[in-house]
């Protein structure tokens, strides 16, 4: 079974930060998004793993994760032009794939449980598609499921409904066998010009092809804003010390629900209120107070400052007399000032310096 990570898209809801880089290279919890996404792969036995890239910086991309190796699996790289919807980057991944069946997962969606069991599921059956389902809030933000309860079976599948009559949105993880090609091929573009994955499998039902769900236990976040990027902070940074808690740096030291990475130096005069994961060679200085739910990047300086639900990314420095709150500050971003503190919400792209 081959495993397939979706990397493009423009990322306008989380402007600036993605002005320099791909969405799914924003960290969570101080790891590319993309890279839970590829874990959940090699922790299924998955090691086989095409990554779709797009127009915005595939460089950085590759750069990243290079061949696989250091991730213990083997990357083949497949470009999309432009972004014309998730079929069309599954069409684009026919000749990888061959005669396998294979596991599409978005890369900016996390999933807390994993994909071993909904893996061995699919790969004992008979099935041509397997879809995870999750009750959402929202579900006119989403492809959504209508589900026959009485046959366990699905209805009907659509594409963001004005007037849903489902709460149980279609996530971004898909199970499927090369049949999806032909079906593909018959797919004309929607009116936003995408080939849509929720007509791609209606239409699979439609000809009498198998479908099977399963619902998601635990959870499941679509990082699509600043706001779903902070609350997936939390949500990870919640495992920590608990039973199958995500992967974190061997190196690192874990005190309770705080992660403390190597050559990190904290001041005895500080004080850090986990869950919070404070990454390699930081300087947490004098009157310095961190949580609940922050992720500090590696070699970031920080002074003088309050921190909480918030995201400071690498080589960060702030050496200022603020409250920083729902934040989220880019690589070498630096927050400097002379005033009293105040609290303050920032979404600051790369390489920002501010003086307040």
């Amino acid at each position: 079974m081959k495993g397939i990570i979706l990397h493009g898209g423009h990322g306008t809801r989380l402007r600036p930060l993605t002005h320099t880089g791909p969405k799914q290279l924003l960290p969570i919890a101080n790891k590319p998004m993309s890279q839970y996404a590829l874990e959940d792969f090699r922790n299924a036995g998955i090691t086989d793993i095409g990554i779709i890239i797009g127009d915005v910086y595939p460089e950085k991309v590759k750069e990243y994760y290079g061949n696989g190796e250091n991730f213990g699996v083997k990357i083949t790289y497949i470009h999309q032009d432009k972004p014309k919807g998730i079929s069309h980057a599954i069409k684009l991944c026919k000749d990888f794939v061959g005669n396998d069946k294979f596991i599409v997962y978005l890369g900016d969606n996390i999933l807390r449980k994993g994909l071993v069991d909904y893996k061995n599921k699919f790969e004992s059956s008979s099935t041509d598609a397997l879809i995870l389902l999750c009750k959402v809030d929202d579900p006119s933000r989403f492809g959504i499921a209508e589900i026959d309860f009485d046959s366990s079976s699905i209805k009907k599948i659509i594409e963001k409904p004005s007037e849903p009559n489902s709460d149980l949105a279609v996530i971004g993880v898909y199970f499927l066998t090369p049949k999806i090609f032909g079906i593909i091929d018959k797919l004309k573009p929607s009116a936003r010009g995408e080939l849509e994955i929720t007509e791609a499998l209606q239409l699979l039902m439609d000809e009498n092809n198998s479908i099977q769900y399963e619902t998601v236990t635990g959870w499941w976040k679509d990082t699509g804003t600043p706001e779903d990027i902070l609350h997936a902070n939390q949500l990870v940074l919640d495992s920590i010390g608990k039973e199958n808690q995500f992967v974190i740096d061997k190196d690192a030291e874990i005190k309770d629900n705080v992660v403390i990475g190597k050559n990190t130096e904290i001041s005895s005069d500080s004080c850090v209120n986990g869950p919070v994961i404070i990454g390699t060679n930081c300087k947490i200085g004098s009157n310095v107070t961190l949580g609940p739910n922050v992720s500090v990047g590696d070699n970031s300086v920080l002074e003088n400052c309050k921190v909480e639900n918030s995201i400071l990314m690498e080589n960060c420095k702030i050496t200022a007399s603020v409250h920083l709150s729902n934040s989220i500050i880019a690589n070498g971003s630096q927050i400097e000032t002379n005033t009293h503190q105040s609290i303050h919400q920032l979404l600051l792209g790369e390489r920002s310096q501010l003086k307040i």
